[in-house]
């Protein structure tokens, strides 16, 4: 128990999330800035590209500015998520496809990154164990995934798990971060329930390149998942989010049967929405999700049945 308590109560004195406009998902289709877009299933949550930053922003790190969207499931039991980022790079030729070495680019991985922790500090020192999944190009939808095993100088594992889907003049990158223990079902449950309605909008698919008038890029698929230099890029970002994310889970699941009994409620006009009752520690969070999920578990007029 003392590991679950002592992120949670780190993560509430430091991280104070934002106003951020929370969109429930529902079956209708959510925009990644105008190079993609998402039906955003019922149970999931999703921000879009400024909302993403200022999310980042909140953990007090540093985002990329090439962010176009995350995604969280609303289940208060699942602590992964996924960010969506673009970059246009030019158009990426998939000549590779058949010659993608994962032994030797392992290898640059491990020497990258040795060379790149002599330059950094020992708590920013990150270390290359393997893969978790070997680099695999799906031809069909033009997509490269790989997963690599890391770990910092604290012994605790580090994975992300990354899709990067060619486009026109670039590529989309899907990053889901997770725990070593849950990666498997998580990697199950996202190439499922979300991958599979991302779509790349008309005009800017793979097969839209136009020679005459689009850049070529100087990355072919190796290039890719190297970054170009080999070095490893873990999104620590959403490493912090997701002690951040189960602190506010947890919360909500300590907190509801107490805020059943308390029946404090407060009168709050939202524009679009209709007049609705809300316990007023929702009032003091500013957590719109929260206020969503609470408007469904009191039109059924009955309280949580457990912790």
């Amino acid at each position: 128990m003392s590991i679950l308590v002592m992120p949670f109560k780190a993560t509430a004195e430091a991280v104070q999330e934002p106003d951020l406009n929370w969109v429930e998902g529902s079956g209708q289709q959510v925009r990644l800035t105008d190079i993609a877009e998402l039906t955003l299933p019922q149970d999931y949550f999703f921000l879009d590209k400024d909302d993403t930053i200022a999310f980042i922003k909140s953990f007090h790190d540093l985002p990329s500015y090439n962010e176009i969207g995350y995604v969280e499931p609303a289940d208060e039991n699942a602590v992964w998520s996924v960010y969506f980022e673009y970059a246009e790079s030019g158009h990426i030729e998939d000549n590779e496809k058949s010659d993608i070495d994962a032994d030797e680019l392992l290898k640059s991985y491990e020497r990258g990154q040795e060379e790149a922790n002599k330059k950094l500090p020992e708590s920013n020192q990150l270390f290359v164990d393997g893969w978790f999944k070997e680099p695999a190009y799906d031809e069909s939808v033009r997509s490269l995934t790989w997963a690599l095993l890391l770990h910092n100088n604290n012994g605790e594992k580090i994975i992300n798990y990354n899709v990067r889907i060619l486009t026109r003049v670039g590529y989309i990158s899907a990053i889901l971060v997770s725990t070593p223990e849950n990666l498997e079902a998580d990697r199950n449950t996202f190439e499922q329930e979300l991958l599979p309605h991302l779509s790349v909008t008309s005009g800017n698919t793979y097969a839209d390149f136009d020679s005459s008038t689009d850049k070529k890029s100087a990355l072919g698929l190796t290039g890719l998942i190297l970054g170009g230099a080999g070095i490893v890029t873990a999104k620590r970002t959403g490493l912090l989010a997701i002690i951040a994310l189960f602190a506010k889970k947890l919360w909500f699941i300590i907190l509801a049967p107490f805020l059943w009994i308390g029946k404090l409620f407060k009168r709050k006009n939202k524009k679009g929405h209709q007049q609705t009752d809300y316990p007023s520690a929702f009032d003091s969070q500013e957590d719109n999700r929260f206020k969503t999920k609470f408007d469904a578990e009191n039109e059924q007029k009955k309280p949580p049945t457990s912790l």
